[in-house]
């Protein structure tokens, strides 16, 4: 397959539908591009109703381009990340992976503009979250959820405002960010680096101030990404966590039983943040980002080097201090249901504590004088406890 034929599939699939996010390619099904969360077909002038494995094959091997180390990796591990740059269109990051023994794929559209954060309508403590000038800052959440998206314009508010190095360590190059008061180098796995750790400890010699690695995937990473903030750098980063207590539980989990106590020492004297994102449903198409947000503070510290403990939770401490900034997945839900973005459904389905949000959208919806339960038409029976014959006639009344 030429790669005009294939620059043609490409380009007629993101022009199909508004807000194409992904294209798809899976064997035995049609040609499919993912638009506000949802999977839609594609037809082409050459209709194709269900492809085949000789076709995904094919296309798999067109975007790995004979690069030997990709081809290695995807039948090692059986899954490899490469980058597509489609002319004047787009470019994407692709994930190659095998599934019943033949070949799919899905390309991730990158936008080709820098988000800044009042474009992205993120919450005001993204300012200064951007201003922290080291530590460990982590933003998290499942696959698709934005997290790159965010660090992408938390980068952009840096190199505007503040003359440093910004090294960035990633998988592939996502946002191509132009030198301004900051002066940029980004490295692709694969390209300018072998690992995420083997990057970081290289780029501790190479006088940055502030780190972005695009993944914490393993112990190494988080060790080097811990002695970085150390000695005084900023390090962004991201984990496939749901919040901000399994943050922390997973890179302590990273760690050997007898190394914990060290690990939750350092780990609290360097965490600033922790982020966390979920993309809702909106109602009338599209998705709305919810957050949950927890910075650090004497509360949170403790918390992390001794573990959550009654009363010392992390979804606790949040909750009574959102002066501060923070915020819970739920407070943020429930403000979103308040604003007529998401359904009570959606609400409920994507909280964290459901009986907490439940309480919210109850307490909302008497402030406007509607209906909190379905149960109707109750009343005292006054006949309860009277005694009656087999005809039905009584024969005491229970006073």
């Amino acid at each position: 397959m030429r790669k005009s034929e294939m620059d043609y599939i490409f380009t007629t699939m993101l022009q199909a539908h508004e807000g194409v996010s992904d294209l798809n390619f899976t064997v035995g099904r049609p040609l499919q591009v993912e638009a506000s969360g949802q999977l839609v077909p594609v037809p082409i002038s050459e209709k194709i109703e269900e492809l085949t494995p000789f076709q995904t094959e094919m296309i798999a091997l067109n975007l790995i381009n004979s690069d030997r180390r990709l081809t290695e990796i995807l039948i090692r591990e059986g899954s490899c990340d490469s980058s597509y740059y489609l002319t004047g269109e787009a470019r994407f990051r692709v994930n190659v992976f095998s599934q019943r023994s033949f070949y799919s794929l899905v390309m991730r559209k990158l936008p080709t503009e820098i988000p800044t954060i009042e474009s992205l309508k993120l919450p005001r403590v993204f300012h200064k979250i951007s201003q922290e000038k080291n530590g460990i800052v982590m933003l998290t959440g499942a696959t698709g959820s934005g997290k790159t998206t965010s660090l992408a314009a938390m980068l952009d508010v840096i190199n505007k405002e503040r003359p440093v190095h910004v090294i960035t360590l990633e998988d592939p190059v996502e946002f191509i960010h132009h030198h301004n008061k900051a002066t940029f180098n980004q490295r692709e796995l694969g390209k300018d680096f072998d690992t995420f750790a083997t990057g970081l400890r290289a780029a501790l010699r190479q006088a940055p101030k502030v780190i972005l690695v695009g993944e914490m995937r393993d112990r190494e990473t988080v060790e080097i990404g811990l002695a970085a903030a150390e000695t005084g750098h900023l390090v962004l980063s991201t984990l496939h966590t749901v919040d901000a207590g399994q943050t922390i539980n997973r890179i302590i989990g990273m760690f050997d039983t007898d190394e914990e106590k060290q690990i939750r020492v350092r780990l609290a004297d360097t965490t600033r943040w922790v982020v966390s994102q979920r993309l809702l449903p909106k109602i009338g198409g599209g998705r709305k980002a919810v957050f949950e947000i927890m910075g650090s503070n004497l509360r949170v510290k403790e918390s992390i080097e001794h573990g959550e403990s009654e009363g010392k939770t992390f979804y606790e401490i949040m909750e009574v201090s959102e002066p501060f900034g923070m915020k819970t997945f739920d407070r943020d839900i429930i403000t979103a249901y308040h604003n007529g973005l998401v359904s009570e459904e959606t609400s409920v389905a994507y909280a964290s504590k459901k009986s907490v949000v439940g309480r919210g959208i109850d307490q909302i919806k008497s402030a406007k004088g509607e209906k909190t339960t379905d149960i109707e038409g109750l009343k005292i029976d006054e006949a309860y406890g009277d005694e009656y014959d087999q005809f039905g006639n009584l024969l005491a009344k229970k006073r």
